[in-house]
């Protein structure tokens, strides 16, 4: 049996060292791609401005995608948390909808990344397919809420409509001449979850 008691202590130096080259070399990539394109931006010129070897980076990335969209597994995976824990008695909805309302403002990297991607149609359907991995996560949830089988598609096919309203929230926001304000962003994410809410609540009533 545990002990039960939580390991606050704080990491490592050899741990916050780590973290600190993973973190230089993500802001130095971004920054790269802003400055100068993702396409042409080399991994060795990366490596070259963040003081480290290309062989480093690879302790670290995969690739020039896995730099860029190294957020988006990790947002998945909190998702997943978020949903798992939710309260008794929440749906799907209601726990996307804390979970949102949580989140912070995006920061001055949030922003790179969005300006890279915006220039790139390529980069963007990339974006698509990360974000699609939220779909199986969604699913599960859903199946949940409305008690429904392994054969059911009804969970499937609520996650694929709300992954698609993301979507499509996000390739607007990115399009606008000028950013909406974070307070804008959540209050268009809530009318999203509200509509979605109320389908789930018409499948659950059947």
């Amino acid at each position: 049996m545990g002990s039960g008691v939580t390991d606050t202590r704080r990491p490592g130096l050899r741990e916050r060292k780590k973290q600190h080259t993973r973190e230089t070399i993500e802001r130095v990539a971004l920054e790269l791609f802003a400055e100068r394109g993702y396409d042409e931006t080399t991994l060795a010129e990366i490596a070259e401005a963040a003081d480290v070897s290309p062989r480093t980076i690879f302790s670290y990335f995969q690739s020039k995608e896995d730099i860029l969209f190294c957020t988006e597994s990790g947002y998945v995976e909190e998702v997943r948390e978020a949903l798992q824990q939710r309260r008794a008695g929440a749906t799907t909805v209601d726990a996307l909808r804390e979970f949102i309302s949580s989140m912070p403002p995006p920061d001055e990297e949030a922003m790179l990344r969005k300006r890279v991607v915006a220039a790139s149609p390529d980069l963007q359907l990339k974006l698509r397919a990360h974000i699609g991995l939220l779909e199986s996560v969604l699913a599960e949830s859903f199946a949940q809420d409305l008690g429904a089988g392994p054969d059911d598609v009804r969970p499937g096919l609520v996650a694929a409509s709300m992954t698609a309203a993301f979507a499509a929230v996000r390739d607007r926001l990115e399009a606008a001449a000028d950013m909406p304000e974070h307070s804008e962003v959540m209050e268009i994410l809530d009318e999203v979850l509200e509509f979605m809410q109320g389908g789930l609540e018409a499948m659950r009533a059947r």
